[in-house]
């Protein structure tokens, strides 16, 4: 996952590239003609000085290696950001991104 965040005028953007290949499990696989298991992430989190301050439920409608972008009130420079995604095999993916 790849993320930047910038705080302007106390309002901070968050922008993320969460990596990840999002299969609905209705796809067939050409080499051997069956369905590929369904692997897409169900909940992206980002948490700033122990408060959520942002949640995505995702599902298979969202394409591969899914772009995100919000903003907040507060955050200040210097300071990190939580971010966390679960998907439906049980993988979790976290990373701390520091606000500029």
């Amino acid at each position: 996952m790849k993320a930047k965040a910038k705080s302007k005028n106390d309002i901070t953007t968050v922008r993320i590239l969460a990596k990840h290949p999002m299969e609905t499990g209705r796809r067939i696989d050409k080499e051997t003609g069956e369905k590929i298991p369904a692997h897409y992430i169900q909940e992206l989190t980002c948490e700033y000085n122990g408060n959520v301050v942002f949640v995505a439920q995702l599902s298979t409608a969202v394409s591969q290696n899914p772009y995100l972008a919000f903003s907040f009130a507060g955050g200040k420079k210097g300071e990190t950001l939580q971010l966390r995604w679960n998907d439906n095999i049980g993988d979790v993916e976290k990373t701390d991104v520091k606000i500029k």
